[in-house]
């Protein structure tokens, strides 16, 4: 059986989104143009990834706790109230 956890499949479909530049000092910028705000600088184009990646999660758990309107990912819409299941008495 495959377990999926939502956040973790968001945060994956976002990063594949994600657009570098290499600047002029040799150094790498990332940015995801779905999440607006979420840019991240690095030496080298795997720092950055891993610096992207962190400000992405970062920023998906402040809009959550907050209730600002995340942008859909892959059809992954994480705006919407969660379903609870009924939990079997023990």
């Amino acid at each position: 059986m495959v377990v999926k956890f939502i956040l973790s499949e968001y945060v994956e479909k976002a990063m594949a989104q994600a657009v570098y530049d290499k600047l002029e000092d040799a150094t790498f910028a990332g940015r995801i143009p779905a999440c607006k705000g979420v840019v991240a600088f690095g030496a080298t184009l795997r720092e950055c990834e891993d610096e992207l990646r962190s400000t992405l999660e970062d920023w998906i758990l402040v809009g959550l706790k907050l209730g600002h309107p995340l942008p859909v990912v892959a059809g992954i819409d994480l705006n919407q109230e969660p379903a609870r299941e009924p939990m079997d008495p023990v």
